[in-house]
């Protein structure tokens, strides 16, 4: 499957420049983007405001009140809640129900990003506070390949969505005085030749280092810590030094590709896979900072191989998939013959995502819009149709980012080609018992008569042409994607 952008210049130009946007940009340069504003057809007054006694009827009050009265119910009989797959009308829109988000941000950048990763910050695990601050890295897909960049974010003030109808609770009225500030963006940049297929951080806490696959076949590897720092600390220069890829591994020759990961086992340890269905190891020494590529690849694939994953729980084993419609599972001692190979779909399997949590469950999507979880324990050389655990199709076009949520083993994210991110709970059944007696509630089901499964927690839409989504892993129930229109970063209340 190609994940690549059109490459056209025009439609490059419509997707980085959205109209209406309005936002606060604290930045290098004040073009790079911006965030959008939800609430910008909202007008404010310095009218006197009257405010009525608890004990006056509907019959006493006054004129402005009646009038917005009648706006709202006018207003709540032309909203209805949307299901994806449905035609929109003539005139018609889609809306976000602010009530169904804790925090919802949208970000324009100046060039589309195909990847982005979420950096480890210092500001604490668990928070549950407004207004939040995530770092990020990404990289562009600009017109030219001298215009690309490789980008260190801050996102900060991320006020609590407002939700004027919404439920009351105590937290609500503890952020009352947060919700009207704007958000900030402030970034650094790094010049990177060619366009960034793909960008990963090691996931060590301590170390700052990002791998990037360009699309001139070559991976770079950076220092981000300085650019965190000068994020951090107002006024510290960045060395001309830092500017540059600590180290650039030319194993893949010229040929490109788009699967990588860090091991988060064994730290500096990189996969990197090509469109020609080689994987090459990396090794970059933490106590010296030298780097060692293995020219040495590993080799079985038929096709070009999409994605990459370290086993959690074991330092020499990793999972790969590709566009040979099968995932292979490696251990690192043996480069020609992988462990266990199985035909997990009927198409291109573009995306895998290993659990964490439960290190035998992995989790793959497809080109055809299938998703499905497996467990490794149940597969063997001799399966010729292997049995997922779970199987859904939801999505309506190529799956094209999955990733288990890292602390609930339950919950997974998934994002498609079809501008949609669902957020699925796998602890959630179907009760048998509760639909043979009549008190199950009645099943939700689309126009096109596909019924909503019970798992689906969440469809979150608004971009186009997703390519990736990440749980921000310090801030419980955050997600953040990246498409062609720009980022999101949103929370919601079902997760």
């Amino acid at each position: 499957m190609s994940k690549r952008l059109q490459d056209n210049d025009e439609d490059m130009r419509e997707a980085k420049s959205a109209p209406g946007v309005r936002g606060h940009a604290t930045a290098e340069n004040e073009d790079m983007g911006e965030f959008e504003d939800p609430w910008e057809d909202e007008v404010e007054s310095d009218e006197e405001v009257v405010i009525a006694n608890d004990d006056d009827d509907e019959e006493g009050m006054d004129v402005d009140q009646a009038i917005e009265m009648d706006k709202e119910e006018e207003d709540g009989k032309d909203l209805r809640v949307y299901l994806p797959g449905q035609a929109l009308g003539e005139g018609e829109v889609l809306e976000a129900d602010q009530s169904a988000y804790e925090m919802l941000h949208s970000m324009n950048v100046q060039w589309p990003c195909l990847s982005f990763d979420v950096l480890w910050d210092q500001l604490g695990d668990e928070r549950c506070t407004f207004p939040a601050t995530a770092y990020v890295v990404t990289g562009t897909q600009a017109d030219l390949a001298h215009n690309n960049e490789v980008m260190v974010m801050k996102m900060s003030q991320l006020a609590k969505t407002k939700n004027d109808g919404g439920r009351d609770s105590d937290d609500d009225s503890d952020d009352d005085d947060e919700v009207d500030e704007d958000p900030v963006l402030e970034h650094k940049s790094m010049r990177h030749m060619g366009g960034v297929n793909r960008i990963r951080v090691m996931p060590q806490r301590d170390r700052q280092v990002a791998a990037t696959w360009a699309d001139t076949g070559k991976v770079h590897l950076w220092d981000l810590a300085p650019h965190i720092r000068a994020l951090d600390q107002p006024g510290t220069m960045i060395p001309e030094s830092a500017k540059k890829p600590i180290y650039t591994v030319e194993s893949h020759g010229r040929n490109e590709g788009f699967a990588m990961d860090w091991s988060e086992t064994v730290s500096g340890r990189l996969l990197t896979g090509d469109m020609n269905g080689k994987i090459y190891m990396t090794t970059l020494n933490d106590a010296t900072g030298a780097v060692t590529p293995d020219r040495v690849p590993f080799v079985g694939h038929q096709s070009s191989v999409e994605d990459l994953q370290w086993s959690p729980s074991e330092k020499g084993v990793f999972a790969s998939c590709s566009a040979d419609q099968t995932v292979r599972i490696w251990d690192i001692r043996s480069k020609k013959r992988p462990g266990l190979v199985a035909k997990v779909h009927d198409s291109d399997v573009n995306v895998i995502s290993w659990n964490r949590k439960l290190p035998y469950m992995l989790a793959s999507g497809s080109d055809e819009g299938v998703f499905s979880v497996w467990d490794l324990r149940q597969l063997s050389q001799s399966a010729a149709n292997p049995t997922p655990i779970a199987t859904f199709k939801w999505h309506q076009a190529p799956i094209t980012s999955i990733e288990w949520h890292p602390t609930d083993e339950s919950v997974l994210g998934v994002a498609g080609a079809d501008d949609q991110i669902t957020l699925w709970d796998f602890s959630v059944e179907h009760d048998a018992e509760e639909a043979l007696n009549g008190t199950s509630q009645r099943a939700i089901v689309t126009e096109a008569g596909v019924e909503v499964p019970p798992q689906l927690m969440f469809v979150h839409q608004g971009q186009q042409e997703i390519k990736e989504l990440h749980w921000h892993r310090q801030i419980p129930g955050c997600v953040i994607s990246t498409a062609a229109s720009g980022f999101n970063i949103f929370k919601t209340i079902s997760i």
